[in-house]
């Protein structure tokens, strides 16, 4: 059936049954003249249908065994009250040509609302269109301007040509990963002080590099991972453990998932104890503690020279006034700038992977971990010396310099190019 939509707010419904057999033009004249004058003039149908309030009327009937049944609509531009007391009207026909008839409204039918909801759904499907195809080109320019920023960035570093960011070089640190992507995940979060082992072979460059820098090892949640954990405790300098969630690798990670497993990266021998790897701890101290010996040795030998010249004279006052020299001994090994102290303090925060701050007399003023020094330490008053068992970075030594800190110890020194003047940097193997 067909009806008028240019006029059409209401589509009546009316169910007919008729007890004999009955044309179209029987139903159409039955509905005009049974209602004429039932309404009064504002709704006579005739009126309606010449002003254009109502449309054509559609009759559609079938006739089967004697019985005409079907139904009738009727287009209404009327409101919704009128459109009702119309539709009402019709139930009161009772004969359509010589039959009895019965008229039953099944459906007042708001067409508007039928256009609304296609209205609705084909904007959502433009929408939906419009948003994907939007989507996909702003993704497609962004990938393109990623990846000429990744060629242009990612380094071939060493002498084994490893893929490394750009700042590998100059960093105080570094993010040692697994393979070329995980550095290139990084680079696109602007994380470029990474470098890639290439498998579970620890090369050359990162193993010497390990021995100048703070070095987090960032590998993937998987078996894989905890074989590069063990290849390189063996034979690098690891200062930190971060790992990819169960079941991911570094290279698939999002943002917030790589700072986040950064920002709680684990000190080795507190990463080692927690996930049960005994036997590796054990060989990590063992290591820790044989490096350590090795320094002391050194630093023995070191301060034996320097004392030679001077242990007659040394000795020949223990012996005429051994009280007192004794007790000049334990003053001086507390004294922050004898090496004795340092050499201990040093062995020390180097397991803690920690830095103390001491003022003029050799008071300790403050402890931080090393992750968290060169942020919390800007603001301790006083500060003398400075002693930590990490890499001494420039930043660190600018800091220090503006605090007023006149000597730095640490395990090893960074990338610094410039030293105020004032202040005093040694490291280990220079004490």
């Amino acid at each position: 059936m067909n009806v008028d939509p240019n006029i059409t707010k209401y589509v009546i419904k009316a169910k007919i049954v008729t007890d004999g057999v009955v044309e179209k033009p029987d139903v159409v004249g039955a509905i005009f003249g049974q209602t004429e004058g039932l309404l009064g003039e504002e709704l006579d149908l005739r009126d309606l249908q010449k002003s254009g309030k109502i449309g054509r009327i559609e009759v559609e009937i079938d006739t089967k065994k004697g019985r005409t049944e079907g139904f009738v609509l009727i287009p209404s531009g009327l409101d919704q009250v009128e459109s009702s007391i119309l539709a009402a009207a019709l139930e009161t026909i009772d004969r359509i040509g010589p039959c009895k008839a019965k008229v039953d409204i099944e459906d007042v039918e708001d067409v508007r609302i039928n256009k609304r909801d296609k209205v609705i759904q084909r904007a959502e499907e433009l929408y939906k269109k419009m948003g994907t195809n939007g989507k996909s080109l702003s993704e497609s320019i962004i990938q393109s301007v990623r990846e000429e920023v990744e060629k242009k960035e990612i380094l071939s570093y060493g002498e084994e040509h490893l893929p490394a960011g750009p700042a590998v070089g100059t960093s105080d640190s570094i993010i040692v990963v697994e393979g070329r992507n995980d550095v290139l995940n990084l680079l696109r979060y602007g994380i470029k002080n990474t470098i890639a082992v290439q498998g579970t072979s620890v090369p050359k460059t990162v193993k010497e590099l390990s021995k100048a820098r703070t070095v987090t090892l960032f590998v993937d949640g998987d078996h894989g991972g905890e074989l590069i954990i063990k290849e390189m405790l063996q034979v690098a300098d690891v200062d930190f453990i971060a790992r990819a969630p169960p079941g991911t690798e570094v290279e698939e990670l999002t943002y917030k998932q790589i700072v986040k497993a950064l920002k709680y990266k684990a000190p080795v021998n507190q990463y080692l104890e927690s996930h049960g790897m005994i036997e590796e701890l054990k060989e990590f101290t063992e290591k820790n503690n044989k490096a350590v010996a090795d320094m002391n040795v050194n630093i023995e030998k070191k301060l034996e020279t320097k004392e030679e010249p001077h242990k007659a004279e040394k000795e020949e006052k223990h012996v005429e006034h051994s009280e007192p020299a004794a007790t000049t001994v334990e003053e001086e090994i507390r004294d922050v700038e004898d090496p004795r102290f340092v050499r201990n303090k040093l062995n020390e925060l180097y397991e803690s992977k920690a830095v103390e701050i001491y003022d003029s007399t050799s008071n300790p003023v403050a402890r931080y971990p090393i992750s968290d020094a060169v942020e919390l330490m800007q603001g301790v008053k006083n500060a003398s010396v400075i002693i930590s068992g990490g890499v001494i970075s420039q930043r660190f030594v600018d800091i220090a310099f503006n605090m007023g800190v006149k000597s730095i110890y640490g395990m090893k020194m960074g990338h610094v190019t410039k030293k105020p003047d004032g202040i005093r940097v040694v490291t280990w193997d220079h004490m």
